[in-house]
């Protein structure tokens, strides 16, 4: 069983115990200076709150970009679930929140990651039809071929919910950029002599 960082614990002064549950609201606001502060007093980036879902985590719910780059640099985990088995990447999926998706992505949080029985992002984007963020994720290295405990992947999620979009991207076979084979210059001898053979035939 997890045991979850409280807001509140018995050992935090009232002050302290205060400027915790600012921070969960300077992140709801959005409030990037002011959260970069007390971070940087040593307040602990992995708070969560009574429904587990930690300071991350309600970065990324809320939209607050800026505020995932800044609990990312403070050392917040990427990997932390909720008591829902939601994870911040799930959430920026769920939201349709590209801006946030790339910060969690770029900020470390593994692609494919997901908590016991729940989705991955490239699932949860599947399901929504939001082909932007399956081509992101697929470009950072999602897995398609992952599945969830129940058997299906993200591609047959997507056909299960009717996201035509999703299902036609996922369909697609992986394409790999193989670049042109460069072509001799008419003064290189392999073009010159190939081109004289050719006169003479």
């Amino acid at each position: 069983m997890t045991t979850h960082a409280s807001v509140g614990p018995p050992e935090l002064d009232d002050q302290t115990h205060a400027l915790a549950l600012e921070l969960f609201q300077l992140v709801r606001a959005g409030d990037v200076a002011r959260l970069s502060h007390l971070l940087g007093m040593g307040l602990v980036p992995n708070l969560r709150d009574s429904k587990g879902d930690s300071l991350l985590m309600l970065a990324a719910y809320h939209g607050r970009a800026d505020a995932v780059r800044v609990l990312l640099r403070h050392g917040a985990d990427p990997t932390l679930a909720n008591d829902r088995a939601q994870t911040p990447l799930g959430a920026a999926a769920f939201k349709g929140d590209v801006d946030v998706l790339r910060a969690l992505l770029e900020g470390g949080a593994p692609v494919d990651d997901h908590p016991e029985g729940g989705r991955t992002a490239l699932m949860l984007a599947a399901m929504f039809d939001r082909v932007g963020m399956i081509d992101l994720l697929l470009a950072h290295g999602a897995n398609p071929e992952h599945s969830g405990a129940d058997g299906a992947t993200a591609l047959d999620l997507a056909r299960a919910m009717g996201a035509e979009h999703a299902v036609e991207r996922l369909s697609q076979p992986s394409k790999k950029s193989i670049p042109d084979a460069p072509q001799p210059a008419p003064d290189d001898r392999s073009y010159r002599t190939s081109r004289t053979a050719r006169m003479q035939q």
